[in-house]
């Protein structure tokens, strides 16, 4: 699903806000998240998940095409972990599958 599939979704679902209003809201939700963890706080939205900033230290890396070592440095990335009640909807709803032969167990 697509930011855009999202305001589709949500306009559709709530007839009396407008395709306009409906993006805005999407947007202004998004930017208070993204801003939220760029300030090093937390999110915790119950039965969904949270979203967190997770440090990745540094490391020694090699260039692919000349093989040289390369100091990777540290790195702070947002971390997202599914609350119980989306892992477990998630696994009741879709067939486990056989990566070797792509048909359900």
């Amino acid at each position: 699903m697509t930011r855009s599939d999202l305001v589709a979704k949500l306009a559709e679902r709530f007839g009396q806000l407008t395709q306009r209003d409906t993006e805005f809201a999407v947007k202004t939700m998004l930017d208070a998240m993204s801003d939220a963890l760029a300030r090093g706080h937390r999110i915790e939205i119950r039965g969904f998940g949270s979203f967190s900033i997770n440090r990745r230290p540094p490391r020694l890396g090699r260039n692919p095409r000349s093989g040289e070592k390369v100091t990777i440095p540290e790195k702070l990335v947002p971390h997202f972990k599914p609350g119980k009640a989306l892992r477990e909807g998630v696994d009741a709803s879709l067939p486990i599958t056989d990566p070797a032969t792509d048909n359900a167990v």
